[in-house]
């Protein structure tokens, strides 16, 4: 699952630069085209969650994984043959919605398999191919991009996410620690329901993140040619090694600091960098910056999923799951949407500052309704699910 997961992503990070760049210098679209591109994959991702869901549940975790990376190859490819953001963004919808099946799928697994007590851990580990792949393919996508232009560029991304769903084939098809229902009540198991109560909470704290983060690919590459380097890739390495070390060396953190505290440290770095990018314009601030994000975001993801999985019945595992991912999706494209337009009339830098704001928000609705410091020891985890070797029956 892991190894499917950092192909996928290798594919995600070849075009977190690319796509900036092309919708400027190919299709004129500007800040505002940018924050569309990434509202289009987001609102598209928000809304095929709940049927997401429901096929994870129907059809197992294996084919939907594959599924998901096969649509999103196919989009990510057309990419570089398209000549107008219209076409562009119908493009981007369906990349996001590959995206958004093959991780749920995946996370869901991935949850299945760990105690209830170490989800935060596993979910740790496991983003080690997220961010592995996020922090190496930007690189990769530059010098694609440098040396074999736009449609060269789009089609080894492509080649990455096909790789992802040929390794996806290799992953258990389903792992069920709640008894069977038959397929004709699937419609109407909880795991089908359009937004999970136990994702809410914890959902709508992510989605301040993420629409504070979203500014972070979207207008970096552009930002850092802007102070002089010759792109963002450097920058997104940084960003990633500092995440990637967080979640190995520090995976038991989150649990052992509780959500309450560990997420309040994502948005007070988060917002550093942010702040980073938004006042200073020299190019060691962005470096430092860039390792400012990498706390953030190696402490946010694995404690919330984290929080919600462990409110949830085991049963209903993949709708909260795909609710709480909707909020990820949300945030982004909240974030892309409002702060592209903000950037698109001040500039970037503006929309540095206007994240920045954001994560002071998030962590208010936090820490006062959320898990209010009267009830943040009152959410002790589920009972650890039963042992790999017991429910080995389960296979299929």
């Amino acid at each position: 699952m892991t190894a499917a997961t950092f192909a996928f992503f290798m594919f995600v990070g070849v075009l977190i630069p690319l796509v900036p760049r092309y919708i400027e210098d190919e299709l004129r679209g500007g800040e505002l085209g940018i924050g569309l591109a990434i509202a289009a994959f987001a609102i598209v991702a928000i809304a095929v969650r709940p049927l997401i869901g429901l096929l994870v549940v129907r059809y197992g975790r294996r084919a939907v994984m594959i599924g998901g990376a096969a649509l999103a190859a196919g989009a990510g490819t057309a990419y570089g043959f398209v000549d107008s953001l219209p076409a562009l963004l119908v493009l981007r919808g369906l990349t996001g919605a590959g995206e958004a099946a093959l991780f749920v799928a995946a996370m869901t697994l991935i949850v299945d398999l760990s105690p209830a007590d170490r989800r935060a851990e596993a979910t740790s580990y496991f983003s080690v191919a997220v961010y592995g792949g996020i922090g190496l393919g930007p690189i990769v996508g530059e010098v694609m991009l440098s040396t074999s232009g736009f449609r060269s560029a789009f089609a080894l991304a492509g080649l990455f996410a096909v790789g992802a769903a040929l390794v996806s084939t290799t992953v258990p098809r389903q792992l069920s620690l709640a008894p069977a229902m038959p397929s004709s009540d699937a419609a109407s198991r909880p795991a089908a329901r359009w937004l999970h109560p136990d994702a809410v909470g914890p959902g709508v704290v992510l989605a301040f993140g993420m629409a504070a983060f979203a500014v972070f690919g979207a207008f970096l590459p552009d930002h850092a040619r802007s102070l002089g380097l010759s792109g963002a890739g450097g920058l997104f390495a940084v960003y990633s090694a500092v995440c990637l070390v967080l979640r190995i060396g520090g995976a038991r953190l989150p649990e052992r600091l509780g959500p309450r505290v560990s997420v309040t440290t994502a948005f007070v770095m988060l917002g550093v960098g942010l702040t980073l990018f938004a006042t200073i314009t020299e190019p060691w601030a962005l470096f430092v910056a860039a390792g400012c994000v990498g706390v953030g975001m190696a402490f946010m993801y694995p404690s919330l999923m984290a929080f919600t999985v462990n409110r949830a019945p085991a049963a209903e595992r993949p709708g909260a799951i795909a609710s709480f991912t909707m909020f990820f999706e949300s945030g982004t494209a909240v974030g892309g949407l409002a702060l592209g337009a903000l950037a698109d009339s001040f500039g970037k830098r503006a929309g540095f500052a206007a994240a920045a704001g954001l994560c002071a928000v998030g962590m208010w609705v936090l820490r006062t309704i959320v898990i209010p410091a009267s009830t943040a020891d009152r959410h002790p985890p589920m009972p650890a699910v039963a042992p790999l070797a017991a429910a080995s029956t389960d296979l299929q």
